[in-house]
């Protein structure tokens, strides 16, 4: 539904979140889940989901990359089984740590980090700030002043966006720039293209191959045989 290149870069990415769960005996998002249940615990609370979706998040990502750039990110996550452990986990809740990794990643991926860290920095932040907005107070009449009271949120995001977030609070922000997709590269097509001739030539091939042996397993049947030669022994009208 996303896409061949979309939908495999999912498939890799569920397949380390996979590893750590299975590694740490929790699931990524697990705080998250947490803030849904106790937003159920407070009288009239609201729960937003301020992320942007993740099909815009992901073409994004792919687009943004080279060919090889894919290649190699795909390779990593394919052979990602370093183990990890708790203590780990704490480690990377040090803002030095954590800035350290974040540096590492825009080195070798730019325009992944861009797309996965940056922008959604500046949708967390937009969505937050129309989440933060004043309350406007019912009015008993038109003439009545308007009243309004502050919204109190609590907003739940990855340490690694935090830093983001402040940058970015006091800028005028817009993301329908960030929401669109951009269309297929012509090296994206092309490689779609041969992709699917690769796949449409091999299950063709493999269907004659069945088809070739099928044949000939049913014409040394004794049975088969018998049946062929009597149609050559009739003679002809």
């Amino acid at each position: 539904q996303n896409g061949v290149m979309s939908g495999l870069m999912q498939m890799l990415l569920l397949k380390v979140s996979a590893h750590i769960t299975e590694q740490l005996g929790m699931a990524p998002g697990g705080e998250f889940r947490e803030a849904f249940k106790e937003a159920s615990k407070v009288p009239f609370c609201k729960f937003h989901l301020g992320d942007r979706p993740i099909p815009v998040t992901f073409k994004r990502a792919i687009a943004a990359l080279s060919f090889w750039q894919k290649v190699k990110l795909a390779w990593g996550l394919c052979f990602l089984s370093d183990p990890i452990s708790k203590d780990d986990v704490e480690k990377c809740k040090q803002k030095d740590l954590l800035e350290q990794m974040m540096a590492e990643m825009i080195g070798e991926f730019p325009d992944l980090h861009r797309t996965i860290v940056s922008e959604r920095d500046i949708y967390l932040t937009y969505m937050l700030k129309q989440a933060a907005k004043q309350i406007e107070l019912p009015r008993a009449s038109e003439n009545e002043p308007r009243k309004y009271i502050p919204a109190v949120v609590v907003g739940v995001v990855g340490m690694g966006h935090v830093p983001g977030i402040e940058k970015n609070w006091n800028s005028d922000l817009r993301i329908q720039e960030i929401m669109s997709v951009p269309p297929p590269s012509a090296s994206s097509k092309i490689f779609k293209f041969v992709l699917k001739a690769t796949i449409l030539g091999l299950v063709g091939y493999g269907c004659y191959r069945i088809g070739q042996r099928t044949v000939q397993y049913v014409l040394s049947i004794p049975a088969t045989q018998t049946y062929l030669q009597r149609l050559s022994e009739v003679p002809q009208q």
